[in-house]
This record gives C-alpha cells, sequence and structure tokens, in this order.
C-alpha cells in the first residue's frame, strides 16, 4: 500500500499518523458544523495555509521553515483557546478551519517540510520522483 522510504516514517507509524490527521480533520469540521459559523468562511480559508508555499521563493530552507510554522496545529491550538478565552467565535472558527487543513494534509501524506526541497517531508516523499 505504502512505499518504504529509507530515513521515513513507514509502516504502522506511518498509518497511524495519517489516521490521526483523519481523525483531526473530522473532528475539526464537526465542531466547525456545530459552531454556527459561515461555511463561505470555511471556503474562503481552507486553503489559506498553503500560501506559505510562497516562501519557497526565498529558498527551500525558509521556505520549509514558513511552511511548517503554518502546519502544526501550534499555532491554531494557541488561536483556539485564546479565542475561547475571549469568546472570540471568529478567532475559533479560524482554528477549526487551519486544524481541518492541517488534518487533511496529514491523512493524504503531506508532512512537515525538510530544508532540502518541497517533495521531502516526514511522512516520505511527494510528488513524482526522478527515476534513479
Amino acid at each position: 500500500m505504502f512505499t518504504k522510504t529509507p530515513g521515513f516514517v513507514n509502516g504502522a507509524p506511518l498509518l497511524l499518523l495519517r489516521a490521526e490527521g483523519f481523525v483531526i480533520a473530522v473532528a475539526s469540521i464537526v465542531a466547525f458544523s456545530r459552531s454556527g459559523a459561515s461555511w463561505r468562511l470555511f471556503a474562503a480559508l481552507i486553503l489559506a495555509p498553503d500560501l506559505s508555499i510562497l516562501f519557497y521563493l526565498a529558498g527551500s530552507r525558509i521556505g520549509a521553515a514558513f511552511y511548517n510554522a503554518v502546519h502544526t496545529y501550534l499555532a491554531p491550538a494557541a488561536l483556539f483557546a485564546a479565542s475561547a478565552a475571549l469568546a472570540a467565535p471568529a478567532g475559533i472558527a479560524a482554528a477549526l478551519i487551519w486544524c481541518a487543513h492541517i488534518g487533511v494534509d496529514r491523512a493524504l501524506g503531506f508532512g512537515l517540510k525538510y530544508g532540502g526541497g518541497f517533495t521531502s517531508t516526514h511522512l516520505g516523499r511527494i510528488g513524482r520522483q526522478q527515476p534513479g
């Protein structure tokens, strides 16, 4: 089902990480659906974290650093906590959308990036590979 890639997560741990992403995505979407926030907002923001790809124009290391900063659960969890404490529904909605985005990425195998290039992730290589 999955190709073994030396130096990357393989086997059962890879399946668990991808399943974990799927569960986070579903939980975030369910929570969003119960929040009363607009689905138009969801549609407008669901791909927003991918704008961090533009930082690859400054080089692989900078691109990976910005991409990873936006594609970990740390920032959306902090946004969610602050928004919940301040009773700010828009912030809660944005945090749930952000978590859904990251979860879908992980479920599809798009992991955190290494500085060597966009296709090298902690979940393995992505994209079409050059013949060896």
